[in-house]
């Protein structure tokens, strides 16, 4: 993909996905391996009326969604890819009424395997509120050198 902007198709990519726009996900910043996507506060999300703490399970998809932004942006990535293994540790509830941001860093890609590391914070960012790593596909076009 020499020559393509990875950074654009990443962004692209994410805009479009069905979960991303339900979700109301917005990119912050996609490139070389890096990607930073946030997403607002809902009461749509709340997991738990009592405290209005979002659910985990849409923490868990905006991290999943950066990891993929993060290897797809990787200057040695050549194409797509899909969620292998995610492993989510959550650390703290997220404090009702605010933003969460996910930052993910692509650290290492083999042949076939990308792996990613990921932080989920509110406005308190010296406190995450989880922290990820993950491993997702190297998608190779078709008679592509391995």
């Amino acid at each position: 993909m020499s020559g393509v902007d990875k950074a654009k198709i990443a962004s692209q990519f994410i805009a479009y996905l069905p979960h991303a726009k339900a979700l109301d996900m917005r990119i912050e910043e996609v490139g070389d391996g890096v990607a930073i996507i946030s997403m607002p506060y809902s009461a749509k999300l709340v997991g738990d009326a009592r405290t209005g703490v979002i659910h985990g399970g849409a923490v868990s998809a905006l991290m999943d969604t950066c990891g993929g932004a993060a290897v797809m942006s990787h200057p040695d990535a050549p194409g797509g890819t899909a969620t292998i293994d995610l492993r989510i540790d959550y650390m703290r509830a997220a404090t009702p009424e605010q933003r969460i941001t996910a930052r993910a860093e692509c650290h290492h890609i083999t042949r076939n395997v990308a792996f990613v590391r990921a932080v989920a914070m509110d406005e308190d960012t010296a406190r995450p509120v989880a922290m990820a790593t993950g491993a997702f596909t190297v998608e190779r076009p078709e008679g592509a050198k391995q």
